[in-house]
């Protein structure tokens, strides 16, 4: 099987490349090519700015009878942009550049017309040296004068440059080390001080806070006190229960409220509005005789209440309202007895 990509082809015997006939082309034929604008143009047509790289397809044909050096020169065909009009440039071996022929301007090119004006005074000062010896001379000596002034110029600066130029390279480290150090202190100084600040508030908040918490429980106590005076002149039986209460609350305990069947109410003996309630039965012959158990009974009742009235109010109360309705019961009995009778 054969290649598919054939790269040698075969060549018979008897093959005589001569017997190829040649093929005649034109000298000025031109050629489709791909290329660039080479430098800034204006259309004369329109006045289209065409820019340095704009790319073209360009027909390229060689220039008849024109060479430089045996090289020849080459003619480029473009067409403007905006209005189609055709602008022709040529090649220019001998500028190393391009030269602008038809249908367009170049841009101007400070650059450009520098270095032509070098070239043509260099030319202008080779033509007269030529034909004058002593222009050469007069040129050689100016040119020596201004190099021997150039070096002198060149050698004060050096020396300028070597008297400013002594950098103490350790003492600029020391200097920025210093400045360092001092920035550090600063900034360590700066924090103790806010550091003291904060303390300082919050220690004066701190006492403002125990001072309000004090004003707090002294209108507190002045406040129980005032409810204290406001109750009933008989709850001074009851002290001591409301002294230990307080004395529970004061410390953080809540104080527990005082039930109506704890309170005194009074006893019937008393000067009070439920003396008037019981009415006493004036003695009889009868009363004068009591028995003696019932006096001894009596005598004790009386002096257990008058010991026990320190201890526990509420048990004297008790006592005193037992001989109260002792005393009930005997004024009952005798009008009980009499209605016999």
């Amino acid at each position: 099987m054969s290649e598919r990509k054939v790269l040698n082809k075969y060549y018979p015997p008897d093959f005589d490349p001569a017997k190829i006939p040649k093929l005649k082309l034109p000298k000025d034929r031109q050629y489709v090519v791909r290329l660039m604008a080479p430098f800034n143009m204006r259309c004369k047509t329109c006045g289209e700015y065409i820019y340095k790289g704009k790319k073209f397809n360009a027909r390229k044909e060689t220039v008849q009878n024109e060479h430089y050096m045996g090289l020849p020169i080459f003619r480029f065909y473009i067409k403007c942009t905006r209005c189609l009009a055709e602008i022709t440039f040529k090649t220019d071996p001998e500028n190393t550049d391009y030269a602008m022929e038809h249908g367009a301007t170049r841009n101007f090119q400070a650059e450009k017309l520098l270095e032509e004006e070098e070239k043509r005074i260099q030319q202008e000062r080779e033509d007269e040296e030529l034909n004058n010896p002593m222009k050469v001379l007069e040129n050689r000596t100016k040119d020596s004068k201004m190099e021997m002034e150039v070096l002198e110029n060149l050698q004060e600066l050096k020396e300028l440059n070597q008297r400013q130029a002594l950098v103490d390279f350790e003492g600029m480290i020391d200097r920025y080390r210093e400045l360092e150090k001092r920035e550090r202190e600063r900034e360590k100084e700066e924090d103790e001080r806010e550091t003291k600040e904060m303390l300082e508030r919050a220690l004066v908040k701190r006492l403002r806070d125990s001072d309000s918490e004090s004003d707090g429980e002294e209108e507190s106590s002045k406040g129980h006190l005032k409810q204290t005076c406001a109750d009933k002149p008989t709850d001074i039986l009851t002290a001591d229960k409301a002294a230990n209460l307080q004395g529970t609350s004061s410390g953080g305990v809540k104080r527990p409220k005082v039930e109506s069947w704890e309170k005194s109410v009074g006893t019937l003996g008393g000067r009070g509005a439920l003396s008037s309630l019981v009415v006493r039965k004036k003695p009889t012959e009868m009363d004068k005789k009591p028995n003696r158990e019932e006096a001894s009974t009596a005598s004790q009742s009386d002096s257990m209440a008058s010991t026990g009235d320190s201890a526990d109010p509420s048990k004297c109360s008790v006592s005193q309202n037992g001989s109260s309705s002792l005393s009930l019961l005997g004024a009952y009995s005798d009008s009980d007895s009499n209605d016999s009778d």
